[in-house]
């Protein structure tokens, strides 16, 4: 994507950005054959609208973008698919974030995910790098971005949870991080029975794993990540319809979510103590499959009583959440496509938000409104704490009823959060069912700006 973002303006097009409002002013400076364009091609400066003008000897010479009033931050993400093959810049004086914006949406609307195409003829147009523009941050995101949806994007068949501990490890090594991978029996021996559980019906091949990515000085303020890596969910015993299966390549989303919040905190070398932990397994059917109304043990201790094989998400997050509260970090999220019930409540833009820290759920929405990355808070409502009681053990997975799947999820995983602990959780849809500009049909990175820029703010200095 960032090969599509050059330095040389030589010979490249001019962007020029107008507002409806203004088009009439600036229309009535140009020479008359532009204006005779505009007024052929019906241009009026309304949002969305691009219009190439050709010069007298029929070149093109420049490229009209209408714009929003509210300053659109995904207006030049449209661009890439509409304009020829060249280069362009931005003729338009833009403030920083602006810049920032338009250099970050044309590289996001240039991400195709091309691993299984035999040939991909397309040809990109590139633009100059806007003046004001913080390069540094566009790249950042953008990498990280493009590593969400890569991770997301690919099948199952080749994105089980050995090949998601190869994908934490090769960030590993790009940044100088350590990873511990815990395998299979492994797991047992050091504690983590719940993940165990949930992925030995997959094993011999597709052993569970926890992945332990550490990076950063040991006496930094604790940042840690915890990311749902489920490769893929058939709902185990308590087995999903084709429909609700087709999707669940994207089970593992948190995780790759984790791994891009990550790489981002690395590449930027914020002053932090980072860790990174992704319980990984796929929720398969087998003689070996955990069965409704099993108990299981935690690390933690607390029995879990199994409702339900489909609610395996925050049975892996359980034994890692717990692993991660033993440290006391000073900020612990985690990531996960953890309930249709958040999707039910908010539609697939709009992550849920929990957090048991009123001032960091202002600064994580406020952080989603500055960085158009946007999340929407639902309460820890301690009475539904007793929908999850269990008559034969400390906790249900789930509650027998139809409501507030989303808050039962998580307050379940609240009970493996260590007292005092600023915890945020996100429950995320990680996927676009339709192209917008910027960002294509698929895998998609969702809250990560806006928590890199919390993470900044608090620790960044």
């Amino acid at each position: 994507m960032l090969e599509h973002m050059v330095i040389d303006a030589a010979k490249a097009v001019d962007l020029i950005c107008l507002k409806k409002g203004g088009f009439a002013a600036w229309a009535a400076a140009q020479p008359g054959h532009v204006k005779a364009w505009t007024d052929a091609n019906a241009f009026t400066g309304e949002a969305g609208q691009v219009c190439p003008v050709p010069g007298i000897d029929g070149s093109l010479s420049m490229v009209l973008l209408g714009q929003s009033e509210d300053d659109d931050p995904w207006a030049f993400g449209a661009l890439p698919a509409k304009l020829p093959a060249g280069t362009y810049r931005i003729a338009t004086p833009m403030e920083p974030r602006a810049a920032n914006w338009a250099a970050l949406s044309w590289s996001l609307a240039t991400y195709q995910f091309g691993r299984y195409k035999t040939r991909n003829d397309r040809v990109w147009p590139k633009l100059v790098w806007p003046e004001s523009a913080d390069c540094g941050w566009v790249e950042r995101t953008a990498e990280a971005t493009a590593l969400v949806r890569d991770l997301i994007n690919t099948p199952a068949a080749d994105m089980g949870p050995p090949e998601l501990a190869a994908a934490a490890e090769a960030l590993a090594s790009v940044h100088g991080a350590h990873v511990r991978v815990i395998v299979g029996e492994g797991l047992l021996a050091e504690n983590y029975p719940a993940i165990h559980a949930v992925g030995r019906a997959a094993a011999p091949h597709r052993q569970p794993r926890l992945i332990d990515l550490t990076w950063g000085e040991a006496n930094a303020p604790r940042v840690t990540l915890v990311g749902k890596g489920v490769c893929f969910d058939s709902g185990g015993l308590d087995l999903k319809t084709s429909a609700t299966m087709k999707l669940m390549k994207k089970d593992m989303g948190g995780a790759a979510h984790v791994l891009g919040l990550a790489s981002m905190i690395m590449a930027a070398k914020l002053p932090v103590r980072l860790r990174v932990l992704i319980p990984a397994v796929e929720n398969s059917v087998s003689g070996d499959a955990m069965r409704p109304m099993d108990v299981l043990s935690t690390r933690k201790g607390m029995s879990v009583e199994v409702g339900n094989t489909d609610a395996e998400g925050r049975l892996v997050l359980s034994d890692a959440l717990w692993e991660a509260s033993r440290e006391k970090p000073e900020l612990l999220i985690d990531l996960a496509t953890l309930t249709g019930a958040a999707r039910t409540a908010l539609g697939v833009d709009l992550p849920a938000l929990f957090t048991n820290n009123d001032l960091l759920a202002a600064d994580l929405v406020r952080a989603g409104e500055t960085e158009a990355d946007p999340m929407w808070r639902l309460p820890l409502y301690k009475p539904y704490r007793r929908m999850l009681d269990s008559k034969v053990a400390d906790i249900n997975n789930v509650s027998d009823g139809p409501y507030a799947g989303a808050i039962t999820a998580a307050l379940f995983l609240q009970e493996f959060v260590g007292p005092g602990i600023p915890w945020v959780h996100l429950d995320v849809m990680a996927w676009n069912p339709s192209s917008r500009p910027g960002r294509p049909d698929g895998g998609e990175a969702m809250t990560l700006r806006a928590l890199y820029a919390v993470i900044t703010q608090r620790f960044g200095k």
